[in-house]
Order: C-alpha cells, then structure tokens, then sequence
C-alpha cells in the first residue's frame, strides 16, 4: 500500500516549524528519522495533509550537558546519543537502555525524541524518562512550556503534545550520587518490541520501579526500599496490579511473571551499582 498524497515542507529554523504547524495544526505531522511514522503512512494509519521534515534544523541536532540534565535535540539519533563522549558515566540507564532500541539500521535513522512524540507503552526511552523523571521541551508560535514525562504521557501512543506544538527537546536528569541505576527487558530476539521491560533506580532510602509493555503507559511504582521476601511481595503486588493482557506475544500471567524475575533482577543490579 502507498500512502495518500501530503505536501512535505523541510522547514530550515525552529521559528519556520511554528508557522506550519500554527496554520496547519492537526493536518499536520513532524517526522524526523521516520522509523514510526513511515510505516504508519504506508498502512495508511496516519493521513496529514503536510509533513514537516525536521532532520535539516541544525539547532534541533545537538546534545547539551548541564550541571545536572542532558538536553537531547529533537533530530538526534539514537545512535549519535549512544556514540555521545562520557553517557554511561553522565546517565548509565540510558547507555543500558538504547542499545536493546530495535537494530543498528534503525537507530540510525530513529530519534530520541521521535521515539518520546510516539509514546509506544513497549518503547525503552519513555520508560527511561519516567524512571529518571524527566521532562519534555514543547514548543510552538505560542511560546515554550516543559512538561513532566509523568504528565506527558496520557495513553497508549498518546501525549500532551497539543496540535500546533512539536517535541523540541527532552531533559534527563544525569546520575545522582549514591544512587544506582539497571535496566531490564524480554522479548522474543534482540532488538523486537519488548514484552516486558523494567528499569529500577535505586537510592539510600528510596526505590523506584518502572514496568513498560505491559500496560498503556510505563508504570512507575516507588516501593520501599526492602529486601528478601519483602522485596518478593512488593513485586508480586505491582505484577497484580499492571493492567496485563493476553496477546499473540504473551498471556498476561506470563507478563506478571516477567515482571517479578526480571524486576528483582534490576533491583538487585541497582542496587550493587550505587555510587
């Protein structure tokens, strides 16, 4: 199938984004590396009237490292971020999580951002942002507002993102001191959607623990900072809780499950790497 008929702009400043989408709004579409949207339009599950290249914006290409945030532009790849100088020592649950992102080939085109804007419940950097509390840069001809990745994502490929506004940015907050950070995910090969992935972030007194694949949205749960037979329980108790279904990838009784092995397993690995 071929898509249907769409006019493409390749906008060359941020400011020249905020025209089109102010006068086209929800006729129109951003793409950058494309590795969502282009199937989508090929199945002909999205329609815009205007698509708007982004990936010619040298503003939009950088990544910046602040005193305690790493701010990522929206047309940097997965693979420019992975090849980023001092990641794992800056964000180690980051540098965890991109290289299980699909494959080479696609991670060279895919962007963070992209990757944010499509909300996927099984995609590893939402899950990363809500496990390390990040924010989303949004802009437009209104003006820009960061919103927090908690409030950003409302369902399942679903945001905040309003119709004239574009992801500009996304700010990770770099390692804390005395904390420790792991990442775990299943699926069927490397490099497939997962069917459960878990990141835990693991301090001196508190423990979050974020479950994606499972449900609409990543799950952030803060649990306490238990061991043993308790820690067991606390698991078993956010597994019961997930909204899990049956598909033809896994029954949800086997996501449960997953959820509890390979929690613990970030949890204990968390826990270890605290600095």
């Amino acid at each position: 199938m071929k898509p249907p008929r769409f006019d493409f702009v390749r906008p060359e400043t941020i400011a020249d984004v905020h025209d089109v989408l102010a006068q086209d709004g929800d006729e129109a579409r951003i793409i950058a590396g494309g590795q969502s949207l282009v199937p989508m339009l090929s199945m002909r599950l999205a329609r815009p009237k205007v698509l708007v290249d982004i990936m010619r914006i040298p503003a939009l290409a950088t990544i910046a490292a602040g005193n305690d945030s790493i701010k990522i532009g929206a047309g940097v790849t997965q693979t420019a971020l992975l090849a980023w100088p001092g990641l794992s020592a800056r964000q180690p649950l980051l540098a965890a999580a991109l290289p299980w992102i699909g494959y080479a080939q696609t991670r060279s085109r895919g962007t963070v951002c992209g990757s944010v804007a499509h909300a996927d419940p099984s995609a590893e950097i939402p899950l990363v942002l809500l496990a390390l509390g990040g924010t989303v840069k949004l802009s437009s001809l209104r003006g820009k507002r960061l919103v927090a990745a908690e409030e950003f994502f409302i369902g399942m490929m679903s945001t905040a993102c309003a119709d004239d506004e574009f992801i500009e940015a996304v700010e990770i907050p770099t390692a804390r001191p005395g904390h420790g950070y792991a990442f775990r995910e299943y699926g069927r090969r490397h490099g497939d959607f997962a069917i459960v992935a878990c990141a835990a972030v693991a301090g001196s007194r508190a423990l979050r623990f974020v479950v994606g694949g499972v449900a609409d949205i990543p799950a952030v749960c803060d649990l306490p900072n238990t061991d043993g037979a308790a820690l067991d329980d606390a698991l078993d108790a956010v597994a019961r809780k997930l909204d899990a279904r049956d598909d033809l990838h896994a029954t949800a009784g086997y996501r449960r499950r997953l959820v509890r092995e390979l929690g613990r397993a970030a949890v204990e690995e968390a826990r270890r790497c605290r600095a």
